[in-house]
């Protein structure tokens, strides 16, 4: 499985927006004595490795912690999520290659749909790594795009990305809460589409991803349903 994360904020609340991320890591820092710069991704609260080894976390704190997370996007102002998760299992899908362009692509067409629906202008920020590559389809998307009817009626066809603004901007996932955010999100898509093993589902259960809760941006996959509400499965 091949999954990507996306947390969707409006420019005018990120300010709040971050004040509300950083209030939970407070709490965290108060109740489990987390470190607020701490990075937090899902294979560090999975293995209980990276930045969190030297805490020792038991199991059952590092699933409160990755469950907070979650909890919490319901009240960071103006926040949705969604993932785009790719399966593995379908013998169509046969490179890795693959799996990387068929989940940005799917993102951004529901990035698009987003941004021409709500008249929002919008720009990608995303973890450093691909960055190359996350660039090219970025600028693809605005000269062409096609969305699928699966996003909503009479969406198929060309749709350039017009409302898109610059360039990719990549970050260092350790300076953006957001981006941490956005891995766990996807992790949770993950384990949704493929149930975890005893040990990782005492982490990250399968219905993890259903605490997102009112936080879903439940519009990018409401007509054709493949899997939970805010879950695009390719």
């Amino acid at each position: 499985m091949f999954s990507l994360g996306c947390v969707l904020l409006k420019a005018d609340d990120w300010s709040a927006a971050f004040e509300g991320a950083l209030a939970l890591r407070r709490r965290l820092r108060d109740a489990y004595g987390l470190p607020i710069r701490t990075e937090i991704k899902a294979q560090y609260l999975i293995r209980g490795n990276g930045p969190l080894r030297p805490l020792a976390f038991a199991p059952s704190v590092r699933r409160l912690i990755f469950r907070a997370h979650l909890d919490a996007l319901g009240s960071i102002p103006s926040a949705k999520a969604f993932a785009v998760a790719v399966d593995k299992r379908n013998k169509s899908v046969a490179k890795c290659a693959e799996c990387f362009d068929l989940a940005w692509e799917g993102l951004l067409q529901r990035l698009e749909r987003t941004s021409t629906k709500e008249g929002q202008p919008f720009m990608v920020i995303h973890d450093e790594g691909e960055n190359a590559a996350v660039q090219r389809w970025v600028r693809r998307s605005r000269r062409r795009l096609t969305a699928g009817s699966a996003f909503a009626p009479g969406s198929a066809g060309d749709h350039p990305a017009v409302w898109l603004v610059d360039d990719p901007v990549p970050r260092r996932s350790q300076e953006s809460y957001f981006i941490q955010y956005a891995d766990l999100i996807a992790y949770a898509a993950f384990r949704y589409v493929i149930p975890p093993s005893q040990p990782v589902a005492a982490i990250c259960p399968q219905d993890s991803w259903l605490a997102i809760g009112a936080a879903t941006h439940t519009a990018v996959s409401k007509l054709q349903p493949r899997s939970a509400p805010g879950i695009v499965l390719r």
